[in-house]
């Protein structure tokens, strides 16, 4: 597809790729505000030297159907576990997609074991935060079993960040209850959490990588899975990059989406 939206604006080609497998999931185009939302993000990520590192990633809005949110920006499609994919009961396209807070997750279909457990990174934006409670919004398993590279919600403004070694206890830090949150960490001895515009690092070992696949919506761990009831507008899951480059074009993005849909 050769998109054109006006003379010397030019249209990536990744961009274009996945736009067009987008308009095809919906059976009709996106908006031009749509479109180069999407193409200015793809071009500022690589303009920021952070395009590479993202292995994969999920718009969750924008697309007119579910089946279009689902459409991977990188990477492998993901496996959606009990969301409606006919109707709208489960997604917006200014907000996302919504999960229940018990059994609709998805598989993002990235191993663990994909990227080192000393360069990973993990981001959300959260267009509604989890109602209460307890509740993972990326990640794999926890505990003594090997817990690796999880983003939890503790409370509805409170988000936490895990990169556990074995005994630790869940590390958090206060924030808003929307937006973009993301951990990244490129060595063995410690991570950054972005939340709320702002940085905190922690010292902690990174844990080895288990094998298994990162959900989003939820953590999996066999026998004590914890899901939420956010609202989310994208995911990433790759390798360490400049998280707050990337909070800011994701929360671009999401803003310009809502922007251009009537």
């Amino acid at each position: 597809m050769t998109l054109v939206w006006k003379p010397g604006y030019s249209f990536d080609s990744d961009a274009s790729t996945y736009i067009d497998a987008v308009e095809t999931a919906d059976g009709q185009a996106l908006e031009t505000g749509v479109r180069v939302a999407i193409n200015d993000f793809v071009l500022g990520c690589k303009q920021d030297e952070i395009w590479d590192a993202i292995k994969a990633s999920c718009i969750l809005a924008g697309a007119r159907t579910t089946n279009g949110a689902l459409v991977p920006l990188v990477g492998t499609a993901p496996t959606p576990n009990n969301f409606d994919l006919v109707g709208d009961i489960d997604y917006g396209r200014k907000t996302g997609l919504v999960g229940d807070g018990s059994t609709k997750y998805l598989d993002s279909n990235r191993n663990s074991n994909s990227d080192p457990n000393s360069d990973i990174h993990q981001s959300i934006f959260i267009s509604t935060a989890h109602a209460s409670g307890v509740g993972a919004y990326i990640g794999v398993g926890g505990g003594v079993v090997g817990a690796t590279h999880i983003l939890t919600n503790l409370t509805l403004n409170e988000f936490g960040a895990r990169n556990r070694s074995i005994s630790a206890d869940v590390i958090s830090s206060a924030a808003t209850s929307t937006g973009f949150a993301g951990t990244s960490r490129n060595n063995s001895s410690a991570f950054l959490l972005r939340v709320n515009n702002s940085f905190s690092s922690f010292t902690r070992a990174a844990d080895a990588s288990i094998d298994a696949n990162h959900f989003v919506f939820a953590r999996n761990e066999p026998g004590n899975e914890a899901f939420t009831t956010a609202r989310l507008a994208f995911y990433s899951i790759g390798e360490s990059l400049d998280l707050a480059a990337l909070d800011t074009r994701v929360s671009n993005l999401i803003t310009a989406i809502g922007a251009a849909i009537p």
